[in-house]
């Protein structure tokens, strides 16, 4: 891949003067452009993409004062172009220097300079900017999450994310299970952005979406020539997320022939791209998900157990939508409420026949299910607000498990209303037998006699 130049804006009135300074930067692979005045400077910068700016303070309507220069710099501070500056003159004048840098320079050099010296200052400017506009971009992915985050009511969502705050800071791996669509992925991004590695990527690799030919390419990357198809250099998945995060979705989907490739990088750290044998250091914090029983996988033979203890130095299990009965509604209401912005509808509300239908039904797709069955509702619901009948895949369902209950006996409708009890209070005895109308003596008698049950 072609790296981009730098671009250096060079304003000096002194041809001569950008002719030297310009052998010197496009020998050390910089491209520079000439500006022979400050007004010209603001025409360029207008146009064209500049990276930084060697300003002269002193032209030939005042060679002295750098009263020119300082009128550009107080012009660019105002501007919206934020471009690194590096001032020049050949008086050495501390004052001026110092009002240079109170105007927004980076730094200030003296004519004649060495070289090397100001190839120094060019690259830690450049280096600066490029962490300014990171840092930024980093804020505004901050701000973004906090103006539009879910606050969780559900006691096993807050306790979860309590842990996952203490350990977030850290550099270990973190394992997230669950069903489909309980909000793995945007777990890992919260996780990202509290740790360490904010500043740094989050790179998401679906890897059931890999294919097992092309597992290194993707990983690793490769070299042009690599392989037949290798026609330019890619850069693999673990170099994008270096300094960053690594979300290996799906890692249970890896097949058994890379598993152990995945395996050595972890174990050592190193890695090397396809068609070089230069040896790279991965720098990267990994979290993985999935939905499967991996210790189920590891007992058949299909996922190797040395790999789920280096993925899993922590793992957390995100609950079921159904387990987080408090958040139902409000998340239904967090969802309407993006959505309405996002098709610019007026403010839509739940009436409380739609609120109970959301809170009897038993969300099998969970959070992913809620949201875009919330998107199809506000698309097509006329008026301001949604109530029941504008949720038909619900009263379906709903009127589906009715009949099959109304096939069972009593034993089987029994059985069926206790597994649902456990299954959405996490197994609390105590709560499971109020949801039930039962004391929990009687609970725990039915449990006795019907063995089959798992608590």
């Amino acid at each position: 891949m072609k790296l981009k130049k730098p671009r250096i804006l060079i304003v000096d009135d002194r041809h001569d003067i950008y002719l030297s300074t310009s052998f010197v930067l496009e020998d050390n692979g910089y491209c520079t452009i000439e500006a022979n005045s400050p007004d010209q400077a603001r025409q360029i910068i207008q146009q064209d993409k500049v990276d930084l700016i060697l300003l002269d303070m002193n032209f030939s309507l005042d060679t002295t004062s750098g009263e020119e220069g300082i009128t550009f710099l107080s012009w660019l501070s105002k501007s919206d172009f934020n471009i690194p500056v590096v001032a020049m003159t050949a008086w050495s004048n501390v004052a001026l220097a110092v009002k240079a840098m109170q105007l927004g320079a980076g730094d200030f050099i003296e004519k004649p300079w060495q070289n090397q010296r100001l190839l120094q200052i060019i690259k830690q400017q450049l280096t600066l900017s490029s962490l300014r506009v990171q840092n930024k971009k980093t804020q505004q992915r901050l701000e973004s999450i906090v103006q539009q985050e879910y606050v969780w009511r559900s006691p096993c969502m807050r306790k979860l994310l309590e842990q996952i705050k203490s350990v977030a800071v850290t550099d270990v791996n973190i394992l997230l299970t669950g069903e489909n669509g309980t909000g793995k992925s945007q777990l890992a991004k919260a996780i990202h952005l509290l740790s360490g590695y904010r500043a740094g990527r989050f790179v998401s690799v679906n890897m059931g979406a890999i294919a097992e030919s092309l597992f290194e390419s993707e990983m690793f990357g490769h070299k042009k020539g690599a392989f037949t198809d290798a026609k330019n250099n890619r850069i693999g998945r673990i170099e994008l997320a270096n300094q960053g995060t690594l979300f290996l979705d799906e890692i249970a989907n890896i097949p058994m022939s890379q598993q152990v490739k995945l395996l050595r990088v972890l174990e050592s750290g190193q890695y090397e791209v396809l068609g070089s044998s230069h040896t790279q250091y991965m720098n990267t914090r990994i979290i993985s998900a999935t939905n499967s029983d991996l210790q189920k996988l590891i007992a058949n033979e299909e996922f190797r157990e040395d790999l789920f203890y280096r993925l899993n130095t922590l793992e957390f299990r995100v609950p079921t939508l159904r387990e987080r009965e408090q958040d139902i509604v409000p998340l239904a209401e967090h969802f309407i409420s993006q959505l309405s912005r996002k098709y610019k509808r007026e403010a839509v509300v739940l009436t409380e026949s739609a609120k109970r239908m959301l809170k009897t039904y038993h969300w099998p797709g969970n959070i992913r299910e809620l949201s875009h069955l919330m998107e199809r509702a506000i698309l097509l619901v006329q008026g301001n607000e949604l109530c029941a009948d504008d949720l038909p895949m619900i009263s379906a369902s709903l009127n589906q498990k009715e009949d099959k209950f109304a096939m069972m006996t009593l034993e089987q409708a029994e059985r069926k209303l206790i597994k649902q009890a456990l299954v959405s209070t996490a197994s609390n005895m105590t709560q499971a037998a109020k949801l039930l109308g039962l004391t929990k003596s009687s609970l725990y008698r039915r449990l006795e006699k019907y063995d089959d049950i798992q608590r």
